[in-house]
Parts: C-alpha cells; sequence; structure tokens
C-alpha cells in the first residue's frame, strides 16, 4: 500500500497525492506501488535489495539516487525478527519502501503528531527513522525479557520441552536483534560522512545515545538468556543422572531376593529344604537381605 505525507508543523499529515517533497510510504507493495516507483525511475536494483530479507544495513548510489537501508525490529506469532526498510531520496523526494507492515511506521507517524516534530531535511528523517527503530528495539526487548523471566519461573517447577523451545526462539530473535543494531549503528557511523554537515548534531547524539543503550540492553539479555540455558542443561543433566542412580538403587535391591529365589529353584538338594516353614524362611531371608542393601545404600545416599 502506497501512502503520501507530508512534514509540517504539526507533525507528519496524510497526503490524498504526492507533491515535490512529499514522503512517500509503501508497505507490502503490490504491483500498483511498483509502477508508481517506476515511474518516478526509482531504479530496479533498489526495488530488488529490499525485498531480500537478509540484506544488511548499508548506503547505495546510482543515477543521482540515495539507497539507505536500515534494520527495524517486528513481532511475528512466532517470535522477533528484523526486516530491512529502504530510504531512497533524490532531491526532494523521499521514499520508505518495507515489505512487511510493521508497528513500527505508524508510531512513527504518531509521535511526530503528538511532538509536532517537523522534519525539514533528509538525513534527520532518516535518523528520526533510526531513533523510532531504536526505541521499539528497547520495547521488544523488556517484552523479551519478561518472557524469559516467565520461561525460567515455569522451568523451576518443570522442565518442558516447550518452555525450551521458547527459550531457544527468544535467544535467537536476539541474535537478530544484535547483528540488526550492529548493522545499524554502523550506518549511523557512515551516516555524517554520506550526510556532510547536514545532520542535527543534537538529533545524532541523542540517537547514538539510544543505540549504544540498545546495544548494552541486548548483549546483557544474550548473557543472562546463555547462562539460564546453560543452566537449565545441567539441571537437566543432573535430574537424569539422578533418576538412573536410583533405578540402578531399585535394581540392587531387587537383584538380591530374585538371586536368592534363583538359589532355591534349582531342582538339586539345597540348605533348609527339609524345614517344615523352610518357605518363609527362604522368603525373609531374601527380605532381610534385602532390607540391609537398601540400609546400605542409603548410607551412600544412592536413596
Amino acid at each position: 500500500m502506497i501512502k503520501y505525507y507530508s512534514c509540517e508543523d504539526k507533525g507528519i499529515v496524510e497526503q490524498p497525492e504526492w507533491q515535490p517533497r512529499y514522503w512517500i510510504n509503501v508497505e507490502t507493495p503490490d504491483q500498483y506501488d511498483f509502477e508508481v516507483l517506476r515511474g518516478l525511475c526509482v531504479p530496479e536494483s533498489f526495488l530488488e535489495s529490499v525485498a531480500d530479507r537478509d540484506e544488511r544495513p548499508r548506503f547505495e548510489h546510482e543515477d543521482g539516487w540515495l539507497l539507505t537501508i536500515l534494520r527495524i525490529p517486528h513481532r511475528t506469532a512466532d517470535g522477533y525478527i528484523t526486516v530491512p526498510l529502504g530510504v531512497m531520496t533524490k532531491g526532494e523526494i523521499i521514499i520508505t519502501v518495507c515489505h512487511i507492515s510493521t508497528q513500527m511506521i505508524a508510531d512513527f507517524i504518531e509521535h511526530s503528531r503528538k511532538r509536532h516534530i517537523c522534519v525539514d531535511n533528509q538525513p534527520d528523517f532518516v535518523l528520526r527513522l533510526v531513533y523510532s527503530s531504536t526505541f521499539w528495539f528497547l520495547q521488544y526487548l523488556k517484552e523479551i525479557n519478561a518472557s524469559v523471566a516467565a520461561s525460567t519461573g515455569l522451568l523451576r517447577k518443570s522442565v518442558r520441552n516447550e518452555l525450551l523451545l521458547g527459550l531457544m526462539s527468544l535467544q535467537k530473535s536476539l541474535v537478530y536483534f544484535n547483528t540488526a543494531l550492529q548493522g545499524n549503528s554502523m550506518l549511523i557511523e557512515r551516516l555524517n560522512k554520506v550526510y556532510a554537515d547536514d545532520c542535527d548534531a543534537d538529533l545524532l547524539e541523542d540517537v547514538e545515545i539510544e543505540m549504544g543503550q540498545a546495544s548494552n540492553t541486548v548483549n546483557v539479555y544474550m548473557q543472562i538468556l546463555s547462562t539460564s540455558m546453560d543452566t537449565f542443561a545441567s539441571v537437566i543433566s543432573n535430574n537424569v543422572n539422578d533418576i538412573m542412580k536410583r533405578m540402578t538403587s531399585i535394581s540392587i535391591i531387587l537383584m538380591v531376593p530374585t538371586l536368592v529365589a534363583s538359589f532355591y529353584g534349582m531342582n538339586v538338594e539345597v540348605w533348609g529344604c527339609a524345614v517344615s516353614c523352610a518357605f518363609g524362611l527362604i522368603v525373609s531371608l531374601s527380605f532381610l537381605l534385602a532390607a540391609a542393601v537398601w540400609y546400605w545404600l542409603h548410607r551412600l545416599k544412592w536413596v
């Protein structure tokens, strides 16, 4: 879907049609949207690059156009991922293209209206987008941390495969976030060189601070989750060993009466067979020996 926005004193306002200096935002583009973009002479290679889900943050020049690709967070039913957002600029044309409809763009527009933010140049527009993406990285990191805490609490009561798989999915999301933040940080470092002295120094500093906070946060959460997974792996291994030890102890205890019964089950004369209460004596002896073995294993803390 393609939409047109103008940047005014009261923020970003949607417009019915495009005019110079308007922002063109395209989400989940269809064939009509591609035709409009081709009508503006957007390079085909730019559209192909943005369509690549694994495209890294970078700058690219072609035919007077500048393509800026940054990665933004997105929440799905299966977890958290990052997707590329392409910003294409040439003269008075500003175009953003994303093949997934994310909550970030809507929030970016709403925030500009609440704060009456007017973006008057292309570098600041890119910085504002990066700043908004960093906010959503931090927001989703809080949700991931809450999910990890909830899963950890449940795993203390009962170790289940579903919970472990959920933690593994969150760990994968943190890796995606960490890689995206590193790429966006490198993009910000090059932004000053690409746009020369057009960047707002205060805004650039704010973005760098937020990016640093997000990077530190994701690294801390990755270490915590990795340590938790290692701990639970050790707990599972220890539980398995404990179960095997108990099963072995039970097998040893049961082996004693089985061994006595085997001896007296032979088709030969054995000691005590002529006694009238031989059966009771043999059973009593078997249980007495089993009790002695149980006491010995108990002293060893096997049972």
